[in-house]
């Protein structure tokens, strides 16, 4: 695995190490002059550069079969381009083919004059040894224990506004739907493994929470998916299918199923940034409600910068949630918005914070003759968050949350805040 995770290391590191290469005059068939014999670099095309520019897409992406065919096309159109040849060479040498790979180094230390960390590259590639391609795996475990102001989600309003015979009552709360403050633990883990060389991965995402008092509300979560990356021209997709399980005091509460397609728009944009398009459709299964099941559609914009030590991301998403059943206020529509930010902070500590906005607007009354209003819901989460190494592959987290969900029915109005501490690790 560490062998393996050298070579990934390698093709980065030569992305930025080959421009300084010098390119050679046209080879013909049969031993090249020496370099020092060429007075001028060559030229490489336009097109030549945007195929190679693909091609370090497709490495980044982990679409091994996709780069080593279009470093290949590039060494069509521009013999000489000589970061091509070396990135095939690393590519070719981690899929296990170290024949080819010995060839192609061979090429680049006759035809070119490769400086001194490319050297050192392809000798420390060829001390390793090309074994056969083997997927790499990553995954994060974290245990947690927290504080939470509202577990049960009470109301925020002791009284409820209803109707009777179109008559406006407020009728008092009872204790159970007020809110219920606790202490709880959580654990949670991510899992992502290649499934083969051209970046398809699979994972699984696991999440518990377990109240100290309020054992009704402890929950569990599994997702788990597959997610792979192709290319068209300057256009990047990624599709993902993923199955979700939601636990409820122990009994299974809901079923997810989803079908997701990201798209990367070739926008004249500097590589710090990124824009992309979701489009995603997935289905809810409630087994304890009756006529909750739904079908959501999303389409998501997301833009993204990335800088050193800093990352920045927003998206908006609208959303149309249709039930398939006698749902209580039917269909309903609405938008969500995300903004984050994380950045290196002082001593090694990292800051996050990040807000969320998901507003929903449904289709009908939520109960005719009693509650005679479509429902409204606003959610608001404001989020910030500090991560300090304390060792090797180790994370403590501290958390901090606070939500607001302002809705036109009353007994839904709820307000929470939330403070965790974790420790998380990162496995190999």
């Amino acid at each position: 695995m560490k062998r393996c995770r050298s070579l990934f290391a390698g093709l980065f590191a030569a992305a930025g190490l080959l421009p300084g290469l010098p390119a050679i005059a046209q080879i013909d068939p049969g031993p090249a002059p020496p370099a020092a014999a060429i007075d001028a670099p060559a030229p490489v095309s336009d097109e030549a550069q945007q195929l190679y520019t693909d091609a370090l897409q497709s490495i980044a992406d982990g679409r091994k079969n996709d780069a080593s065919a279009t470093l290949s096309r590039v060494i069509e159109h521009e013999p000489l381009h000589a970061g091509a040849w070396l990135d095939l060479a690393l590519i070719q040498c981690a899929l296990g083919h170290a024949e080819e790979a010995e060839r192609l180094f061979a090429i680049i230390e006759v035809r070119f004059a490769p400086p001194q960390e490319i050297v050192e590259l392809i000798a420390s590639t060829r001390q390793a040894g090309c074994a056969a391609w083997q997927p790499l795996s990553q995954g994060t475990l974290s245990i947690g224990r927290g504080i939470t102001q509202n577990a049960n989600q009470g109301s925020s309003r002791e009284t409820f506004e209803a109707s009777l015979d179109g008559v406006p009552i407020e009728l008092p709360l009872l204790e159970e739907f007020l809110p219920r403050h606790d202490q709880f633990t959580t654990v949670a883990g991510d899992y992502y493994r290649d499934l083969n060389a051209n970046g398809t991965t699979g994972f699984a995402q696991f999440q518990a929470r377990q109240y100290d008092s309020l054992h009704e509300y402890n929950s569990a979560s599994l997702l788990l998916g597959v997610d792979t990356p192709w290319r068209y021209r300057r256009w990047t997709f990624r599709g993902s299918a993923m199955v979700g399980l939601t636990t409820l005091d122990g009994g299974l509460y809901q079923r997810l199923l989803q079908l997701q397609m990201r798209v990367g728009v070739p926008l004249p944009l500097s590589s710090r940034y990124q824009f992309s398009v979701t489009g995603a459709v997935s289905h809810a299964n409630y087994l304890t409600l009756s006529n909750f099941d739904s079908n959501t559609v999303e389409l998501r914009s997301q833009f993204s910068y990335r800088k050193d030590d800093r990352f920045g991301y927003a998206s908006v998403s609208a959303l149309s949630d249709r039930a398939t059943g006698d749902r209580p206020g039917g269909d309903r529509r609405g938008w969500l918005a995300t903004l984050q930010w994380r950045q290196a902070l002082r001593a090694g500590v990292t800051g996050e914070l990040g807000y969320t906005q998901q507003e929903w607007n449904s289709k009908d009354a939520y109960s005719p003759g009693f509650i005679d209003v479509a429902r409204r819901q606003s959610n608001r989460t404001l989020r910030a968050a500090l991560q300090y190494p304390v060792a090797k592959s180790q994370v403590v987290v501290l958390e901090g949350r606070q939500i607001r969900n302002h809705e036109n029915i009353s007994i839904f109005q709820y307000n929470d805040r939330q403070l965790q501490l974790s420790w998380q690790w990162q496995l190999p």
